[in-house]
């Protein structure tokens, strides 16, 4: 058994842990989600986008065959699924089982931000949506939407998918600034922690937009999450080191734990403290299954 972490924060490494049916192998996993069952929905760039297993990684059954030309983000909120189709620039709900329930945006249809390449830093900032990367929902009702690869906003929208307002200036330094806005969640208080991925920094604004405070001393944040417990949880890219981590963190902005992995897209916590990371390179998901 290899384990990582030390004290409260030490788990037990399960390599490559789903079981998947004979002669199926999983494509890029671009990130995971957990529902209230402790259900696993891998999110793959590769017909059926979604593959779901019970939480002993038992293949449970998939969905979304045709319906996502792009899959990236992933959330599962109150059951109800918060995916972005990146290159089709649309954020979507759906049901468990994988009926839509809301599009936000118009497929295919790209706003000008003067960018070419996806993650070059944008000329200019745009409204909704190009290369949109995570979709999640705030205690207010209200949904934000992270993009992306080609823009650097967050945006916010009611919950019946009306624009509210959007933040966010291309550049490298200064708070409000993006190069790359990969992730974000919103806490019980509404605020919205933002991964400004190439920036290798969390920015953390009010509901409506207001830079509080940044969180620094990282590689690039791929995806963040927060469990019961007020605790965060960040997938890493490649710091100086040329390891990428997964790291853990208080309210306050510091590291109570920090360990290498294989490079992780996406990562999630179930309510047992289990973490899950969703991999591109190696197109697959481990598992760290926490010690109490």
């Amino acid at each position: 058994m290899t384990t990582v972490g030390s004290g409260k924060f030490t788990y037990e490494f399960i390599q490559d842990w789903p079981t998947l049916p004979a002669g199926q192998d999983l494509g890029v996993v671009s990130s995971v989600a957990t529902d209230s069952q402790d259900r696993v929905y891998a999110f793959q760039r590769k017909d059926p986008p979604v593959m779901v297993f019970d939480r002993d990684g038992s293949y449970l059954n998939s969905w979304g065959m045709g319906a996502i030309a792009d899959p990236h983000g992933i959330n599962i909120v109150d059951d109800v699924v918060y995916i972005t189709d990146r290159a089709d620039h649309v954020a979507v709900k759906f049901t468990l089982d994988g009926k839509p329930l809301q599009v936000i945006g118009d497929r295919g249809v790209f706003s000008d931000t003067g960018c070419e390449n996806p993650g070059d830093l944008c000329p200019r900032a745009a409204g909704p949506f190009n290369y949109c990367t995570e979709l999640t929902t705030s205690p207010s009702g209200d949904l934000y939407v992270s993009d992306g690869y080609r823009n650097a906003r967050v945006h916010r929208f009611s919950k019946d998918g009306l624009l509210i307002n959007s933040w966010g200036q291309p550049g490298e330094e200064a708070p409000g600034e993006f190069h790359l806005v990969h992730s974000l969640l919103v806490d019980p208080e509404g605020k919205v922690y933002v991964c400004d991925r190439t920036n290798r920094r969390v920015q953390i604004f009010s509901p409506e937009g207001q830079f509080i405070t940044m969180w620094t001393g990282m590689g690039g944040p791929d995806n963040i999450v927060r469990d019961e417990e007020g605790i965060f949880y960040i997938a890493e890219q490649a710091d100086e080191s040329g390891d990428s981590h997964v790291s853990i963190w208080d309210g306050d902005g510091t590291v109570l734990e920090r360990w290498p992995i294989r490079h992780a897209h996406g990562l999630e916590v179930d309510a047992h403290g289990d973490i899950y990371l969703g991999l591109t390179i190696d197109q697959s998901v481990d598992k760290y299954i926490r010690q109490r």
